[in-house]
């Protein structure tokens, strides 16, 4: 039985959606652009917005943080409240953007949360790998990935995350199939970005989706890969617009069965009697035994 998992991305500009009846605004469009493909699919679309979407902030690193202070809330606030509605109401996963969390730490966060069609938030991902020195949030301390019931599961990175390959590789290894990537990159190394979405697909045998926000808030050019790196579907450029697939998730068992290009099993590697691998700069290691994802 295929394991199917519809996706719609939206490449947009990003906002400042503050109180109840902005995001009522969000809802109505969000609303629009799954009325454009119709509603009846046997599984509920997962609907990905970029990085900061509902937050966005601009200017010095000085007024970025004045911005970002101002919008800031904890994981349970109003605005999950309503994001949790939203989801519900429209019978959606949710993937609204990442927001800027007030951690119980008192410092600001970069989370990605995840709701499911009944309204649960199943997932809170804190960014591991802020872009430095522009972006003034406290790293997370973990990955996360979540449970698409009948499907499979879903890990999270945003932006910059990618470009340290141990992120996708922990989260493989966490059993996802699919990869997440929410954006905003604004700059000219969107390019260089579009090649570590394919190396992490390759690398790890898994579907990234990555979805950037259209200019000024960044470079666009989102894109899905599939399991063997194969670009799937993508924007030409950085206006806004949405981009849909349906991705079959029997496909990373099929790459992992018989190898890229029917080739290369990396997670089939080792034999439980070859030699541990020292990792010294990890102070751990590859342990052959324990090698195959979960």
């Amino acid at each position: 039985m295929s394991r199917y998992l519809p996706v719609l991305m939206v490449q947009e500009i990003s906002r400042r959606y503050g109180a109840d009846s902005e995001l009522l605004e969000f809802e109505a469009e969000l609303a629009v652009h799954l009325s454009d493909f119709g509603a009846d699919f046997e599984q509920p679309r997962m609907v990905v917005y970029p990085e900061m979407h509902l937050c966005s902030a601009s200017g010095t690193p000085e007024q970025r943080k004045e911005q970002l202070e101002a919008a800031v809330e904890h994981i349970d606030g109003p605005r999950h409240q309503c994001l949790s509605r939203i989801a519900r109401n429209l019978g959606i996963w949710l993937l609204p953007g990442t927001v800027c969390e007030r951690g119980e730490d008192g410092h600001l966060y970069n989370t990605a949360p995840v709701y499911s069609p009944e309204g649960e938030r199943v997932a809170a991902y804190r960014k591991c790998f802020p872009w430095r020195p522009y972006e003034p949030y406290r790293p997370g301390d973990r990955f996360d990935v979540f449970e698409v019931p009948g499907v499979g599961r879903v890990g999270l990175a945003i932006c910059y995350d990618i470009w340290f390959p141990e992120t996708v590789r922990q989260l493989a290894w966490m059993g996802a199939d699919v990869i997440i990537n929410q954006v905003a990159t604004t700059t000219c190394d969107r390019a260089q970005e579009q090649i570590l979405v394919q190396a992490n697909a390759i690398f790890n045998q898994v579907y990234m989706v990555s979805v950037n926000a259209a200019t000024p808030s960044g470079e666009g050019r989102s894109l899905i890969v599939d399991p063997e790196g194969r670009i799937r579907a993508q924007m030409p450029g950085a206006t806004s617009g949405i981009l849909t697939d349906v991705l079959n998730l029997e496909e990373v068992e099929r790459v992992r069965t018989f190898g890229t290009a029917g080739l290369n099993r990396m997670w089939s590697q080792y034999r439980d009697d070859d030699p541990v691998l020292e990792l010294p700069m990890y102070e751990g290691r590859i342990d052959p035994r324990k090698w195959k994802n979960r």
